[in-house]
């Protein structure tokens, strides 16, 4: 994962069963966080905003991938559409111009 920048940009992984893939996200950082090689960051948005609330389980992971010192963004926009604000438990609100800076300096891994 090193050198990449991991785009989430739904609270699940793939289309299909929501429960399911919810999920499937919370197995993919619960990989993620034991892997020695982090990410270079980690940005949220459109609906991805919500793995960092308590109502998803992702955002423990989240949040232990954060304290381990990777760098975690959501999307300023998406914040202030779905409300979610007061309710981020990690990370630090940002905007689509240091998304941009981030992706043109990383690779990006979308998970959607």
């Amino acid at each position: 994962m090193k050198n990449k920048v991991i785009l989430v940009s739904s609270n699940q992984l793939g289309k299909g069963d929501e429960a399911l893939g919810e999920g499937v996200l919370e197995t993919f950082f619960t990989i993620l966080k034991q892997r020695e090689d982090k990410p270079e960051a980690i940005f949220l948005m459109n609906t991805g905003v919500y793995t960092l609330t308590e109502e998803s389980l992702v955002s423990v992971h989240l949040k232990e991938i954060h304290e381990a010192g990777v760098p975690v963004y959501a999307c300023k926009t998406c914040v202030d559409h779905y409300e979610v604000e007061k309710q981020l438990i990690s990370g630090e609100i940002s905007g689509m111009g240091h998304f941009i800076d981030l992706a043109s300096k990383h690779e990006v891994l979308t998970i959607a």
